[in-house]
């Protein structure tokens, strides 16, 4: 899907553009104006933050509207994205539907199951979409191994973090680790049998490290690490099935593949096989195909729009939010009891 969303959004015959609000500007809402503001048949219809004089710092930075009322905006606007603090999504995200916008929402689509269920029924009955913003299925490395016919039976995640005050009123459960359990779920496909977690409040009030071995009813098991203390920073996917092994570095952008198999194609290069001695001869083949780069915060935002323009379902839509809310919640539940 390489710039898919945003090509075909550039691609498409000239009609009135969508026009998008950003509420909520601080440090990721500000890449979010920048990126609406590059993508065409988009614009920017206004920005708001409780915070007004940043609001106008943006508004003036980016050359955009700045709304002294959300409400104003919202008036104003097609859609808008919501880049508030967790614990404020669903009041802000429930006044833009009853305003008749469609919402794209930062994860985790809310602080509670209730919040995210009440806003799905009332996106069903306003017919407004919801997406919701787990930026990673946007990443270019997972968007190769994700165009490829995966089913894994064990998988490894790993997202580390160095130390930053910011975003420690959260536990590392919902700050960081819904990440990945967002992808294991899309990837696996399958309902949940048994989890088992741990974690631990280092330097914040919150869990600040985490671990949780997901089990699947298909027999597939994960096994999830997050830490926001770890010395340098790491996003990382291991999907292993019979005989492959796939690894994904989201920070690099890079995809390796191993095969095990009883003989190398002729096209093999010598330098990417290694023979393994036994009772049967076997090979490992090696492969890091090229994964095209492109600004995964641009895909998704395009993507928003073209599916509001299309009458399509986001690919992260709220009940995909909802989902890796509900697992999330239960491992930071069981932390809790331990």
């Amino acid at each position: 899907m390489y710039f898919a969303y945003y090509r075909k959004f550039r691609a498409m015959n000239k009609q009135q553009p969508i026009l998008i609000g950003v509420i909520g500007v601080g440090h990721l809402g500000n890449f979010h104006v920048q990126q609406l503001n590059e993508i065409s048949n988009i614009k920017v219809s206004g920005v708001f933050d409780r915070d007004a004089g940043r609001a106008k710092e943006i508004a003036n930075k980016y050359n955009v509207p700045h709304a002294e009322d959300m409400s104003l905006l919202l008036q104003n606007s097609d859609a808008v994205t919501i880049v508030t603090p967790t614990k404020s999504h669903f009041e802000v995200a429930n006044q833009a539907l009853d305003a008749g916008c469609h919402v794209f929402i930062e994860k985790p689509i809310t602080d509670s199951i209730h919040h995210a269920e009440q806003l799905l029924e009332k996106s069903e009955l306003n017919q407004r979409l919801i997406q919701v913003g787990h930026i990673e299925r946007f990443n270019p490395a997972f968007q190769h191994i994700n165009n490829l016919n995966q089913s894994p039976k064990f998988i490894e995640a790993h997202r580390l973090a160095e130390f930053k005050p910011r975003g420690t009123d959260v536990p590392v459960i919902l700050d960081l680790m819904i990440h990945d359990i967002d992808l294991i779920l899309h990837l696996v496909k399958s309902k949940i049998k048994d989890i088992r977690a741990k974690g631990v409040c280092v330097v914040s009030d919150t869990v600040d490290m985490a671990n949780a071995r997901l089990e699947f009813e298909n027999g597939c098991v994960a096994n999830i690490t997050a830490s926001r203390i770890s010395q340098q920073n790491m996003r990382k996917l291991r999907l292993f099935r019979e005989d492959e092994y796939t690894t994904v570095d989201f920070m690099q952008k890079t995809v390796e593949h191993y095969t095990l198999t009883d003989s190398p194609p002729e096209s093999a290069s010598p330098e990417n096989t290694f023979e393994i001695s036994g009772k049967r001869r076997k090979f490992i083949m090696y492969d890091k195909p090229t994964v095209t780069d492109y600004n995964a915060l641009r895909e998704e935002l395009a993507h928003f729009a073209y599916v509001i323009q299309n009458a399509q379902t986001p690919s992260v839509d709220g009940r995909s939010g909802l989902d890796a809310l509900k697992v999330a919640l239960m491992i930071q539940d069981l932390i809790k009891s331990n």
